[in-house]
């Protein structure tokens, strides 16, 4: 009876040693602590809205240089031009009939010229020979002077008049096509007001407004696509201008969630490809990130 109770005993002894056995290695070195984010992941690429801008100087406003009543308007919205063409002409009427009064003057001090030119060597013939005073031909070389000098008045008269009458034609500084017309046949202009809007519209770019928040994931010759609302095709496109500042919204968000009064980089994302896209139509974009060191 003895040993059994002993046997039991020695059992129970080694049951528990085994029990605290276990647990003395469940003890061993702490674990490191599970890491918890503490915010969403960014998305792996830039949403952003923007609009198709012309490239610097593919964008003219046309004035006029002088002012008056338009006699003829060539060109329509829409139309194609090239550089040099003229779009719209002023009445002249008056200009010209000063610029061939001019010229007519021109012409008659020149026939003035060649007609004392030829005195005055007379004149020197005859002092020679003692049949003329030398103060008669210093009179003669007088007036030629003072004729050369009213056909040099003329002249520039004229040369004034021409350029005048120039201005009142107006051309197309670029080849590019006539997107606003802003005058017509009959009205009266001054001098400085606008007439057309004329861009290349072959030369256009993406103005992408980035949110500030996200300036730092944007970097130079970043991978860029481009979409727009009612066509499920996508043009390539790369960013090719950062800005040095962020300015106000200048486009309402579309989503009615996002606030309207941040403040958004004005990148610029040149396209790599012809586009049907038109100037200022509204456009999404998707950027890929700068890699964060």
């Amino acid at each position: 009876m003895t040993k059994n109770r002993f046997a039991l005993l020695l059992a129970l002894v080694i049951s528990v040693g085994a029990s605290f056995g276990l647990l003395g290695r469940g003890h061993g070195k702490p674990q490191s602590p599970v890491a918890v984010p503490t915010s969403a992941p960014l998305p792996s690429r830039l949403r952003a809205e923007g609009r198709v801008v012309a490239y610097p100087g593919a964008d003219v406003s046309v004035s006029s240089e002088a002012g008056g009543t338009l006699v003829e308007v060539k060109v329509k919205e829409g139309e194609e031009v090239k550089k040099g063409q003229i779009l719209a002409s002023f009445d002249s009427r008056r200009e010209r009939a000063a610029l061939e009064e001019s010229r007519a003057q021109v012409r008659e001090a020149e026939a003035n010229v060649r007609y004392l030119e030829g005195e005055y060597r007379r004149s020197e013939s005859l002092v020679r020979g003692e049949a003329m005073s030398r103060q008669n031909m210093d009179q003669v070389r007088n007036q030629l002077e003072v004729v050369k000098a009213r056909g040099d008045g003329a002249r520039a008269t004229a040369e004034r008049l021409r350029v005048g009458l120039a201005k009142l034609q107006v051309v197309s500084p670029l080849d590019g096509r006539v997107v606003a017309r802003l005058v017509q046949r009959g009205e009266t202009v001054a001098a400085g007001g606008r007439l057309f809007q004329i861009v290349q519209t072959d030369h256009v770019r993406v103005e992408a407004e980035i949110d500030e928040y996200d300036v730092l994931r944007v970097a130079l010759a970043a991978p860029v696509v481009v979409g727009t609302e009612g066509t499920d095709r996508r043009w390539k496109g790369m960013v090719e201008e950062i800005p040095s500042q962020v300015v106000g919204r200048r486009l309402k968000p579309q989503d009615p969630a996002r606030p309207s009064d941040t403040r958004v980089l004005l990148v610029k994302v040149a396209l790599a490809e012809k586009t049907p896209l038109k100037l200022g139509q509204r456009v999404e974009l998707e950027i890929e990130p700068a890699k964060s060191h």
